[in-house]
């Protein structure tokens, strides 16, 4: 799981913005949103304009490096802060996963130039490299069964990604895990349009014909069904002879996607990751309930986040998720003035299960507006 994250000098965030998920309260209700001693379950909000997908970005920006993942054009798009004379973007993550407490900083100049690295497990340093000078201390390389490893001098890649290819390391080994964790982190935006993603996976699929070709498509309908969106499915063969999903009516047959609103695509898009949210570590969603009814996102929201083990964070600007029914104070985060602060952090007063969170917040009581 990650404990938490910094990043500056990215896009929007000339300073330090931070996130740390061992911030919580010791409420007693809702406690399915914690887990191992780490928040599991958050919401974040702000302003338009106050840099919730660029975190999301900036979260995700080590996939570009270590792994062969889907990413996002939108992730190389004006990297470094426009109002900072530094010329490096920063991130650091701690990672916890079992027993091991995990640091990985690196600096880039780009999403593809990687200038420095370092790997620390347990306080225990393993290694730092300079790729503009090619210059590496390598102190902890037993650490991690990796001592017999020659690192070249012509480092072009991540050195952990070199580790982890290069070295021959059993399953079991921390650095296999924590790659393992990183695979598998996804970050993906509700759209009408495209599977917009980061992460998981690679390529370019259709959702439809994914549906199809995976033999979902009874229970696709029967999920549709559930959330009120009462289609008939089938699949047939467009003048091509290509299957395509269809909604069928009385009288006539029509291509799903072109007779579908904006909330049932998607609904569709959901359908589809949720289908895999078990193998995922760490699940970031943009603009979550953007075509959604209040009480279907907040059910949505309850399922993804109680049937599956992942860490996740939302963003939206839906105030009716904002209450101790859903989650609890500690889990909502507000994004104002360069700072991420959950709700108890950001009031005097003493939260507590029966208040009304989204009244408060509208009142002025956690600032933000």
């Amino acid at each position: 799981m990650i404990k938490k994250f910094a990043v500056k000098n990215y896009k929007s965030f000339k300073d330090e913005m931070f996130f740390d998920f061992t911030d919580f309260r010791d409420y007693k209700f809702n406690t399915f949103a914690i887990k191992n001693g780490l928040i599991k379950a958050a919401i974040l909000y702000g302003k338009n304009g106050s840099g919730k997908s660029n975190f999301g970005l900036a979260l995700f920006d080590l996939i570009t490096h270590l792994t062969d993942n889907q990413r996002s054009l939108e992730q190389s798009k004006n990297y470094i802060n426009g109002d900072s004379d530094e010329e490096l973007a920063e991130f650091t993550y701690n990672f916890l996963i079992g027993e091991y407490e995990i640091q990985y900083m690196y600096k880039k100049q780009n999403v593809d130039k990687l200038v420095y690295e370092t790997l620390v497990i347990n306080d225990q340093k393993v290694f730092s490299f300079n790729f503009t000078t090619q210059k590496g201390d390598f102190p902890g390389m037993n650490y991690i069964n990796a001592e017999s490893l020659k690192i070249g001098e012509s480092m072009n890649i991540s050195v952990l990604r070199y580790i982890v290819y290069n070295a021959n390391l059993n399953n079991d080994n921390i650095i296999v895990k924590l790659m393992n964790f990183i695979n598998n982190m996804l970050w993906f935006r509700t759209t009408t349009s495209v599977n917009e993603y980061i992460g998981f996976d690679n390529g370019n699929h259709i959702l439809t014909e994914s549906i199809i070709e995976a033999d979902k498509v009874k229970e696709f309908e029967k999920y549709l069904n559930k959330n009120e969106v009462n289609y008939k499915l089938n699949v047939k063969k467009d003048h091509l002879g290509k299957n395509i999903l269809v909604a069928e009516y009385k009288y006539k047959d029509y291509n799903f996607i072109e007779t579908a609103s904006n909330g049932t695509k998607a609904l569709l898009l959901y359908f589809y990751w949720i289908q895999r949210l078990a193998d995922a570590s760490f699940v970031f969603i943009d603009e979550y309930d953007a075509f959604f009814h209040t009480f279907l996102a907040q059910d949505l929201f309850l399922e993804i986040t109680k049937k599956n083990k992942s860490q996740i964070i939302i963003t939206t600007h839906n105030t009716d998720l904002m209450s101790n029914n859903i989650l609890r104070p500690d889990c909502y985060f507000i994004m104002f003035k360069g700072k991420i602060k959950s709700l108890p952090n950001c009031t005097e007063r003493e939260l507590r299960e029966g208040h009304n969170l989204e009244k408060m917040f509208k009142g002025g009581e956690f600032g933000g507006r």
